[in-house]
């Protein structure tokens, strides 16, 4: 009785998130995959790390997404002259009363796009640290709580690009997911060339009010995530960081392991992704799909693995390949 009352409340809300498809469908062609990460970290309120080269999209998509909901929006631009207090906001001292104000930043609000992010250097990236984490800033001596719900999409160029840093290891470690975009193919291309050469820009409708939001959320959590599925997350994890207890000849190319985040993103993002295939359970497959977005960011590598062009996306294939599935 649970599973079919949770089945229902599934179909339900999948008219809301069919909806939302089609809103962003209005602006963004084809990108299934790049939507629904958006969607898994919007449901779950997790942090989503987009990289592409330029041109593919990245803005226009978190644009669209946020959007889509009723809620608070900003973009932020990161640029190299950006400062901390760009971001969270300062103390501002009045000469006529001899105190200090508080002038908060752009990150409070709800939906942060943090456009090109490592585009700034490290100390305007770690800004974002407390706020992704703790959902709250610290400024002078007060500490403020962030909007419920708070969400920063970031969009990143690959770190090969000139004029841009590599993100902290800690930060990069708080996006719940690493989307990479492609290309599009050349159908798409000439849809994308139409839509934007020839016809006037779409205007996107908002469809999900903050309340639905943490129905939906509420729903996700109460995906069915079997006991076996959970040590077989925890396997996949750990191979990332002993790969020689799983019998994996990869030990050479990992410099660190998935962190702790990896084991608790995965069984969520799993439950997402199975809420959005309108499903009350997840499946092994499912966490085949969803693993590489949320561990090629946190599997370190090291130089011999660099030198020899061995991507992390690699790696976790080894590691699926070699893992036991229960």
């Amino acid at each position: 009785m649970v599973e079919e009352a949770l089945k229902q409340q599934i179909e339900e809300k999948h008219i809301l998130i069919n909806t939302i498809r089609g809103e962003i469908a209005k602006v963004l062609v084809g990108q299934r995959d790049l939507v629904d990460g958006l969607l898994m970290g919007l449901l779950t309120k997790g942090h989503i790390l987009i990289e592409g080269v330029p041109g593919l999209a990245k803005t226009s998509a978190v644009k669209a997404l946020a959007e889509t909901v009723q809620a608070k929006f900003k973009r932020i631009q990161f640029t190299p002259d950006l400062l901390p207090a760009d971001l969270v906001g300062t103390e501002i001292y009045r000469p006529k009363t001899g105190d200090f104000v508080i002038k908060k930043g752009p990150i409070f609000n709800n939906i942060i796009l943090a456009d090109e992010i490592n585009r700034a250097p490290s100390k305007v990236q770690s800004a974002l640290l407390e706020a992704m984490q703790e959902r709250q800033v610290t400024i002078g001596d007060n500490t403020f709580i962030l909007a419920d719900p708070f969400l920063v999409l970031a969009t990143q160029n690959p770190i090969e690009q000139e004029g841009t840093y590599p993100l902290p290891e800690a930060q990069i470690d708080r996006f719940m997911f690493k989307l990479l975009i492609n290309y599009p193919s050349k159908a798409e291309e000439k849809e994308i060339m139409q839509r934007i050469g020839f016809s006037e820009p779409a205007q996107i409708s908002p469809v999900l009010a903050p309340d639905l939001l943490k129905e939906i959320s509420a729903i996700i959590h109460k995906v069915y995530l079997d006991e076996k599925l959970k040590e077989y997350i925890v396997d996949i994890v750990f191979a990332s960081r002993n790969p020689m207890d799983y019998k994996i000849d990869i030990a050479d190319y990992i410099q660190y392991g998935a962190s702790p985040r990896a084991s608790i993103f995965l069984s969520l993002a799993a439950r997402a992704y199975a809420f959005l295939q309108r499903r009350p359970y997840v499946t092994p497959q499912d966490i085949k799909v969803i693993a590489p977005d949320v561990l090629r960011h946190r599997i370190i590598l090291t130089y011999e693995a660099e030198a020899e062009d061995i991507t992390t996306d690699q790696i976790i294939s080894r590691i699926f390949d070699s893992v036991k599935v229960p």
